[in-house]
C-alpha cells in the first residue's frame, strides 16, 4: 500500500475512532448521570420553555414516562452507535478495509440519524427546541452531524493507489 493509502487509512481509522470515543463518552455519560439529560429531554418534550404558541403546543409530551421512554431509546441508539463504531475502528486497526468501511459506515449513519433526524428535526423543529433559550441542543446536535458528515465522506475516500492496486485487505 502506497503512502498516501496509507494515510488516508491512518486517517479513517483515527476518525472513527474519535467519533466512536465521543458517543461512547456521551452513552456513559447519560447512562451514569442519568438525570441530566432526562430533565433536558422533558423540557424539549413538553415544550415549556418555547413561546408556547397555541397553534404548536398540541404536539408537546407531558407524560412523564412517554419522556423517559424516549430517553431511554436515545440511550439505547447512542450505546448501539458507540459499539458499532468501536467494531468499525477494531477492523481499520485489523487493516480489514471492506468491512471497516461498511461497519463504519452503518456507524456514522446512526448517529447522523439521531442528531439530524432526532435531535435537529424531531427536537429542533417538531417540539420547537430552537424557541428555548434555556434547553436548545440544536447547535451541539449540528457539531456531530457535521462532524459525523465529514468522517463518512473520509472513510469513503479511495484506498487503490494510482495503478488501482489495492492495499491488503482491498481497496474500496
Amino acid at each position: 500500500m502506497a503512502t498516501t493509502q496509507r494515510a488516508l487509512a491512518l486517517a479513517a481509522t483515527l476518525l472513527t475512532a474519535t467519533v466512536a470515543l465521543y458517543m461512547t463518552l456521551v452513552a456513559v455519560g447519560n447512562i451514569t448521570d442519568f438525570g441530566t439529560n432526562q430533565q433536558f429531554v422533558r423540557h424539549v418534550l413538553a415544550m415549556d420553555t418555547t413561546f408556547g404558541d397555541e397553534d404548536l403546543m398540541w404536539r408537546a409530551i407531558t407524560t412523564t414516562w412517554l419522556q423517559d421512554a424516549a430517553y431511554v431509546a436515545v440511550i439505547v441508539w447512542e450505546s448501539a452507535a458507540a459499539l458499532v463504531l468501536l467494531a468499525g475502528t477494531w477492523l481499520w486497526l485489523r487493516r480489514d478495509h471492506p468491512r471497516a468501511r461498511r461497519v463504519t459506515t452503518y456507524g456514522l449513519l446512526m448517529v447522523m440519524l439521531l442528531f439530524g433526524a432526532g435531535f435537529m428535526a424531531i427536537g429542533g423543529e417538531w417540539f420547537a427546541m430552537w424557541q428555548s433559550e434555556d434547553w436548545n441542543g440544536l447547535d451541539a446536535a449540528t457539531r456531530v452531524f457535521l462532524l459525523s458528515g465529514i468522517v463518512l465522506v473520509a472513510v469513503h475516500l479511495p484506498l487503490t493507489d494510482p495503478a488501482g492496486r489495492s492495499g491488503r485487505g482491498g481497496g474500496s
